[in-house]
């Protein structure tokens, strides 16, 4: 067999194991010994130890488990109640009502995290059992979710946007600043589909509240006194340079339990609940992180991305040509690696062919990042998918069926990049001529 029916073998096997019902981590790491079987005569035990280990060594990843400890906290305070209340008067006329609260919420969270699952996770912990309390149906909860929590790719500060300045030896600070304007363009893409999508789906979402007069809603937003403070707290002392994302994301566990307990809402049996549901959460992730990383390494030494790489190189494409066959690329190497492992493994090979056809690097970097965050949901399988299935206990291809649409927003955004650069290149090129 050759190394194209290997390379197939490979991906039937993630699939069949994933769709028997293996625990994900399980799956990626059975594939991942099956491939340096097939392709390297490594020692797997060796490798399997130094690939798990570097991937839970990773100080970037410390901030993960703080923030999804801050949700938790968060969830079993009448921190979530005050979010809604003091939102619901502003949002509850606007079609689509309280589901924009995931949308928005992920976007202010993303800029503090720069974590994909850190979002998704933190986001959901919160607004799950809330939106479902409320009649919201699960297939907009859970879509809006999954689409909003890629946008911790994106707008910075953002992990995947670091390892691709450092792969690309490219200007950090102008990708953040190149980040900004994508990232409110996915926002708004969002929030105009699910204002679409309630138009036409209004049995998916429960009726309006009556309408509140100005001066009461003013007065209902004093609720979200609390969570403006927490915010501010986490976002200023990451922008003020008083902290890196991993501080913050430690002042965030403190603000939120200072909040929590002069509420009233921390008690003991909260402060252990919400340590062990953090615990439980960062876990089942930390898990699936070691076996993509695992998989990830066995893929490097079957050198399938570079042969793919070098073979779309090879193919004498265009810039729109070149666009289109790597945007299918990512989307498949999506399937079984994880968004920084791509970056890592495939910038090295790809840049020379992008600037070749006369792509701007820092362009390329934030198309990168959107067609990685397309990954995260990509169905049938994606991290996103499988941090919500952790969260809600659903089936994997029920949470993909929610999300597809938000996957289909991402390509739109692709291609809205791809015909207006400037969306991305804007920004930077003001900041460069100050």
């Amino acid at each position: 067999m050759d190394d194209i029916g290997l390379s197939l073998l490979l991906i039937v096997a993630l699939f069949g194991l994933l769709a028997s019902g293996v625990w994900v981590a399980f799956a990626l790491m059975a594939v991942g010994v099956l491939g340096i079987m097939l392709f390297s005569a490594a020692p797997i035990g060796q490798v399997m130890a130094t690939a798990i280990w570097s991937a839970s060594a990773e100080w970037s990843l410390a901030a993960l488990p703080l923030f999804i400890w801050m949700g938790e906290i968060l969830f079993r305070s009448r921190l979530s109640d005050d979010l809604f209340a003091g939102l619901s008067p502003w949002l509850n006329r606007l079609p689509g009502r309280l589901t924009h609260v995931n949308i928005l919420g992920s976007g202010i969270f993303a800029a503090v995290s720069g974590s994909s699952a850190a979002t998704c996770a933190t986001v959901g912990k919160v607004t799950i059992p809330e939106l479902s309390r409320r009649g919201y149906h699960p297939r907009i909860i859970i879509g809006t979710i999954a689409g909003s929590g890629t946008l911790g790719l994106l707008i910075p500060p953002s992990i995947i946007l670091i390892v691709y300045g450092v792969a690309a030896e490219t200007s950090i600070a102008r990708l953040f600043v190149a980040g900004v304007l994508p990232g409110l363009m996915v926002i708004g893409l969002f929030m105009g589909f699910v204002m679409i999508w309630s138009w036409f789906r209004p049995d998916m979402i429960p009726p309006a509240d009556a309408r509140v007069p100005w001066l009461q809603r003013i007065w209902m937003s004093r609720r979200l006194i609390p969570v403006v403070l927490l915010i501010a707290g986490v976002i200023g002392s990451i922008y003020l340079g008083l902290a890196s994302p991993t501080d913050a994301a430690a002042v965030g566990v403190a603000l939120a339990l200072l909040m929590s307990w002069l509420m009233g809402d921390l008690t003991r049996k909260t402060f252990i609940d919400g340590l062990l549901g953090a615990t439980r959460t960062s876990c089942m992730i930390a898990f699936i992180l070691a076996g993509a990383a695992f998989l990830s390494v066995a893929m490097g030494y079957a050198g399938l991305p570079r042969a793919l790489a070098a073979w779309i190189g090879g193919l004498g494409l265009g810039q729109v040509e070149l666009i289109i066959a790597l945007t299918i690329f990512f989307i498949v190497l999506g399937c079984f690696l994880d968004g920084i492992s791509i970056v890592v493994l495939t910038t090295a090979i790809i840049l020379p062919m992008v600037e070749a056809v006369g792509i701007d690097r820092l362009w390329f970097g934030i198309y990168l990042v959107l067609v990685v965050e397309m990954s995260q949901i990509t169905p049938p399988v994606g991290f996103n998918l499988f941090v919500l299935q952790g969260l809600t206990g659903r089936n994997i291809l029920q949470v993909a069926h929610a999300a597809l649409p938000f996957f289909l927003l991402l390509v739109l955004a692709v291609v809205l990049i791809v015909a207006f650069p400037g969306l991305a290149t804007w920004l930077p090129a003001q900041m460069a001529a100050r």
